[in-house]
């Protein structure tokens, strides 16, 4: 069993019940402290209960955004230095520029790449971004400094 994630404690927001499944799969089986909220109307209270080391959030919830979760979350500033990644079927195109303008710490496109996800998520813990589009778009990993240089 893979423990890369061990003790670490992930909150996810996903309306969808397939994904949450997925992630419990995957980051359990890693050793991750897993804790959800289907649509975000409850993040924010759950949140101050579990205090995660990472949050990630799918960008279209039903009733409300990722982008408007982002906000209201960075507003507290308990979770100031807490990362927080989109995991999104959204197009990588128009989600990843709006996600690092907003401040996001990363993106991540789906559908879920198992053997990718803890290792992009254990880097999202250690303080790295990772912007990354998917094998559906190529598969290519952005690095926001070599991104932000070519503009």
């Amino acid at each position: 069993m893979d423990t890369k994630l061990a003790g670490k404690r992930i909150f996810i927001t996903e309306d969808d019940s397939l994904n949450r499944v997925v992630y419990t799969m995957i980051l359990k089986s890693s050793g991750a402290i897993l804790e959800f909220d289907r649509w975000g109307r409850e993040t924010i209270n759950r949140l101050h209960t579990f205090n995660p080391d990472l949050i990630i959030l799918d960008l279209m919830l039903r009733g409300d955004s990722g982008y408007h979760l982002f906000q209201e979350i960075k507003r507290l500033p308990q979770f100031a230095n807490v990362p927080i990644v989109a995991i999104s079927a959204s197009d990588p195109s128009l989600s990843l520029p709006k996600c690092q303008e907003l401040g996001f710490s990363g993106f991540i496109a789906k559908p879920i790449e198992e053997d990718l996800l803890v290792d992009h998520l254990l880097r999202l813990i250690n303080g790295e971004q990772v912007w990354y589009v998917g094998e559906r778009y190529g598969g290519e990993l952005i690095n926001r400094s070599d991104q932000q240089a070519n503009e």
